[in-house]
């Protein structure tokens, strides 16, 4: 259910579980850190889904029987922001829940039109991921964190856009192509000069 693809130095990691809206299972996550930690090599790590949505969170079956709580979420967004390379999120479609944290790790988020974004931790009685709600401020700022996280609001593509949460939108069919055109540059430079580049610009 995790599908993962190598080309130029591009890993392409696909959430591939359309009939269950990429809702992700503890194997799941698993293996998306596994492959997280791993690329070290890799000269940028493509994040995407299969279908009409990016993630739907977790699975629900699975979250009722402790998965909400668990640290694998934080691992993997941890694994994803030590990453090297450059990492970008590109959302064939709407981002939910738990599923947040991975997108906010990476340096640079696409989406396509009619993606919805929205992480209604605080209605389902849970906490969000550690990590999450500084990672989300500093894209959007504080009250508008607080309108995601504590307000419950579904934000639009549109809106996540000129929020600041996402950087560019993209047609479906031109998804894939403008984010290993964003990576061009990173693919033919020198791994080391990356890394500093990218160390310089974190906060």
């Amino acid at each position: 259910m995790i599908d993962l693809s190598k080309a130029d130095g591009v890993w392409t990691v696909t959430i591939n579980r359309p009939e269950k809206a990429n809702s992700l299972t503890s194997d799941m996550l698993q293996e998306l850190t596994r492959i997280a930690s791993s690329a070290q090599d890799a000269r940028a790590l493509v994040l995407t889904g299969t279908g009409r949505v990016f993630s739907a969170g977790a699975d629900l079956e699975e979250a009722k029987a402790g998965l909400a709580l668990s640290p694998v979420w934080e691992e993997l967004s941890v694994a994803i922001a030590a990453l090297p390379c450059l990492t970008i999120a590109a959302l064939n479609g709407t981002l939910a829940g738990g599923a947040m944290g991975m997108a906010l790790a990476c340096d640079l988020r696409l989406a396509v039109p009619n993606a919805k974004f929205f992480y209604p931790v605080m209605k389902l009685g849970f906490l969000p991921q550690p990590s999450d709600p500084a990672r989300l401020c500093a894209l959007v700022g504080p009250a508008r964190t607080k309108l995601i996280l504590m307000g419950g609001q579904k934000i639009t593509a549109e809106a996540a856009l000129q929020f600041g949460l996402i950087d560019q939108v993209c047609e479906p069919d031109a998804l894939l192509e403008t984010a290993r055109g964003i990576a061009a540059d990173c693919i033919a430079a020198d791994p080391e000069l990356v890394a500093q580049i990218k160390n310089m610009c974190s906060f």
